[in-house]
């Protein structure tokens, strides 16, 4: 902390934040405030971004989370960590694709038309070209990341390191190549994780059809009837008795004359529909395992596209044209035994282009996982790793102790190409980063392409340099903090875990974790509560909040919900009232500094300074251990409010007016010191949260370079003791002026109009060096010769009560204040009429709830006191004359 010298002084009438925030934010970046240094003594903080999509934009879930990840690297950097927030890009594999290939379909060309090679160079046109536009979305928000370690998943480096991962789990034994059911999207042409499918509630039919004839039939329900062409099976649960005489026998399967078994399989629910299911092997995750368990064939009947390929007159169908010819046929012979439509049923849709997802028995490439969702279930358990909040670490654990192998292989042209070669005689080889691929006749690459999620999966240390022993690896790995959305805790924070705990595990168990806490916060939804989306109309774009209200606000709206892993209801009207919490401060500040408040090394002995000098410090370095507190815990929401109410309520509603009395007194030089501390660490509390605004006002303020450089001001230089007396002193200030302006407002005195008034009492001598502040604060003046109450108030306070004593002769029309009183008497009366009569009413108060009646209580008991107050202000009239 320094003296405040020259500085500029020059605040405007109002903030503007877009005619500021770019510069402000192009000055950090150009002092490489952001910018990490491996080779520093300082300790570590290192996040990492999740990485956007490069075909991606901000949203108001990447504003959430860019908005706290600032804040704990502002805060930080702060304390005198060495900070690194690393940022980059995924290169969306899909996503990317589709929208390269809609671009050349404009020139009636398909990928197939430019061959693999030259398409993906028109992808990294297109990426050179349109990606990353979030990229500067980011900047605008203030986003503090170290620009000068920009990565890429597609980047030379990030390659070595997937080629790496794979070659190394392929050694061990923990990548294989098998058939087994995953989603695929018959427009994209390539299966999908599970997290590149959106599930949605579809209409669709439910019909039930009869296999075989007489004692010998069995009914199968279903809403996919063109997969029967596709059964190898019926299955029936072992205890089913129903059906335990058909178990071992065959039925014929309708339309094919193929005779297919009926098999017993723990797997059926008996209470579900008739008890027996058909058994698709090749298109259900579960009809494969029943088939894998009872050995039966699994015959693929549609084609990539989704076209039929059994023989027989479907073939060449779309599946969705051949499901109503399919039941029609059926309902010929009879097979239809019910039929229920609409039925409304969980349907799989591909998240990029919407398309019905297929589950499809397909030769893929697979990660086994169970030893590596063992290490990450254990690094969680034994504390290496730390969840927030603690009670989604039970979600975490219910996913990676039932964790599935993985599919990796992608059919897709843009993305890491798997690094396996096949031979002409049928041999296999994977290739390392360091090592040359087979040549010769006969040999070629695997066409496939990795799932994104294997990239991504290695971002923490990938980015840092590994499989390299770089410095930026040593110092900043594992990193500090992961903090994403709850609804990928699964998805993408345990594929960092399995690999970071794989990959580094030569470092020792404490070195090999990616990231020390994760922090999950909630998702984004209106204002009533409902999930945001086109469809619905109800999405809020942060770059529009930005041009309305500011990044501050927007940032510091998002903060102030920011409840660990807690959804957040988001409405117009918090933007907007962010944007007045940044006037008021601006305002403060203002004030402030045109008052002449100083900043100093340190502030004034206790008995130099007021009590209300004394209350401020001592609140002030409550509020800041707090927010530290809480901060410290990813308690944001709680820190912003807290430091929201202490601004507008304590420092701007009171101290502020306090201060205007001081400034004119004796002790004005320690009030403006006093003054110029209190905002100097308000500054820097709420920095964090609203950079811009908080750069501003402080430069001016204090003269200080920065306040990304500046201390954060918690620790024994910045405590100042709390001084009971003077905390109650003030409490009784605040209440006698609250009580004196409700008082006022009850007799009908215009806010700025001065009344005479008299202060008597045992707890004035008490207040005796407020009593001016008292005064011009609730505008009233001294008495004069001439006084004479015409209504008084007694307040208690703790060092006794106060009786006010005001004289409104000639200060306020009575006659339009009776009628005026009169109408409000008339409005409670029949308020009052109106509750009792209901609380009168036995057959309201046996059938409404408890809650309503209730609330019908409390409107009555408001009615009678407001009925008594302003008869006793009419009372009061009569002394006054008309």
């Amino acid at each position: 902390m320094t003296d405040s010298a020259a500085r500029n002084t020059d605040l405007p009438t109002s903030w503007n934040p877009a005619e500021e925030e770019a510069a402000i934010y192009q000055r950090w970046v150009s002092a490489g405030y952001f910018e990490a240094d491996a080779a520093s003594d300082k300790p570590p903080f290192s996040i990492v971004l999740p990485p956007p999509n490069v075909t991606g934009s901000l949203h108001m879930g990447h504003a959430l989370n860019h908005t706290l990840m600032d804040a704990m690297t502002r805060r930080r950097r702060m304390q005198g960590y060495e900070v690194l927030w690393l940022p980059g890009m995924d290169h969306a594999g899909i996503a990317t694709q589709n929208v390269v290939e809609r671009e050349i379909a404009k020139e009636g060309l398909s990928r197939h038309d430019l061959g693999r090679e030259r398409f993906v160079e028109r992808v990294w046109e297109w990426k050179a070209e349109y990606g990353g536009k979030i990229l500067d979305q980011m900047k605008r928000l203030g986003d503090g990341v170290d620009w000068s370690r920009e990565r890429f998943t597609m980047d030379e480096s990030l390659s070595r390191a997937v080629q790496t991962m794979f070659k190394r789990l392929y050694d061990d034994g923990l990548v294989y190549r098998a058939e087994r059911i995953i989603n695929w999207c018959p427009r994209c042409m390539t299966a999908l994780s599970d997290i590149e499918v959106d599930h949605s509630d579809d209409e669709g039919e439910l019909v039930s059809i009869r296999y075989g004839d007489g004692d010998a039939s069995i009914v199968v329900a279903t809403t996919r009837a063109e997969t029967m062409l596709g059964d190898t099976a019926v299955a029936v649960h072992p205890d089913d008795e129903r059906y335990a005489h058909l178990v071992g026998t065959e039925v014929e399967l309708p339309l094919t004359g193929r005779r297919i078994p009926i098999v017993a399989d723990a797997h059926v629910d008996p209470e579900f529909g008739t008890g027996a299911v058909k058994v698709t092997p090749a298109h259900d995750p579960n009809d494969f395992e029943i088939g894998r368990r009872h050995g039966l064939d699994m015959p693929t009947i549609m084609d990539e596209r989704g076209v039929i390929t059994a023989h027989g007159p479907f073939e060449g169908m779309d599946r969705f044209e051949a499901r109503p010819a399919i039941v029609a046929a059926l309902r010929e012979q009879g097979r239809i035994v019910a039929e229920k439509r609409p039925y409304v049923h969980a349907v799989g849709h591909c998240s990029r282009c919407d398309t019905v997802i297929e589950p499809r028995l397909s030769l893929q490439w697979w990660v086994k996982v169970e030893p590596l969702a063992k290490a990450a279930g254990d690094a969680v358990r034994d504390g290496r790793v730390k969840i927030h909040p603690p009670e989604m670490a039970k979600r975490y654990f219910d996913w990676v102790d039932n964790m599935h192998d993985w599919t990796i292989s992608r059919q897709l042209w843009w993305g890491h190409r798997i690094p396996v070669w096949y031979g002409p005689n049928g041999e296999t080889v994977c290739v390392g980063p360091d090592e040359e691929p087979p040549s010769g006749e006969g040999w070629t690459q695997d066409p496939d392409v990795l799932d994104t999620w294997f990239s991504s999966g290695l971002w923490p240390m990938s980015t840092l340099g590994w499989p390299e022993p770089t410095d930026d690896l040593a110092k900043f790995y594992p990193t500090s903090v992961l903090s994403t959305g709850y609804d990928i805790l699964f998805f993408w924070v345990a594929r960092m875990m399995m690999f970071g705990l794989y990959g580094m595990r030569d470092n020792g168990p404490e070195r090999s974790i990616p990231f020390e806490h994760v922090y999950l916060h909630g998702l984004i939804r209106d204002a009533h509560g409902k999930k945001m989306s086109k469809s619905r109309g109800n999405v809020i774009d942060p770059l529009d909040w930005m041009d309305r209200f500011g990044a501050d606000a927007t940032r510091f709206t998002l903060a102030r919900g920011a409840n660990p892993g807690a959804d957040m209801a988001l409405a117009e009207e918090w933007a907007a009232g962010s944007r007045n919490f940044c006037t008021k401060l601006w305002n403060a500040t203002r004030f402030a500094v045109a008052n002449g408040a100083t900043v100093a090394t340190s502030v004034p002995e206790a008995d130099e300074l007021t009590e209300a000098d004394r209350w401020i410090l001592g609140r002030l370095s409550a509020v800041a251990s707090e927010v530290d507190s809480l901060l410290e815990d990813f308690q944001f929401a709680k820190a912003t409010n807290l430091l929201y109410h202490f601004t507008w309520d304590e420092l701007c509603d009171w101290y502020l007016e306090l201060a205007k009395v001081q400034l004119s007194g004796e002790k004005a030089d320690s009030t403006r010191v006093v003054l110029g501390r209190v905002l100097d660490v308000v500054l820097r509390l709420l920095h964090p949260f609203i950079p811009f605004i908080t750069e501003r006002l402080w430069t001016t303020l204090t003269g200080g370079e920065s306040l990304v450089i500046a201390e954060w001001p918690v620790g024994p230089a910045w405590t100042f003791a709390a001084d009971t007396e003077a905390e109650t002193r003030i409490a009784d200030v605040q209440k006698l002026v609250t009580e004196i302006r409700r008082f006022r407002s009850d007799q009908g005195l215009k806010p700025g109009q001065r009344v005479a008034t008299r202060l008597t009492g045992e707890g004035v001598a008490a207040i005796a060096d407020h009593e001016e502040a008292v005064r011009s604060l609730t505008r009233l003046s001294e008495p004069g010769d001439a006084f004479s109450a015409t209504a008084s108030l007694e307040v208690a306070l703790s060092s006794g009560p106060v009786t006010v004593e005001i004289d409104l002769s000639g200060a306020i029309d009575v006659e339009a204040e009776r009628k005026r009183l009169q109408k409000d008497l008339a409005a409670a009366e029949k308020e009052l009429k109106q509750n009792e009569g209901k609380l009168s009413n036995q057959s309201f108060l046996d059938k409404a709830p408890a809650a309503v009646v209730e609330k019908v209580r409390a409107r009555r008991d408001t009615a009678l006191a407001d009925i008594e107050r302003i008869k006793a202000r009419l009372d009061s009239l009569s002394s006054l004359g008309s």
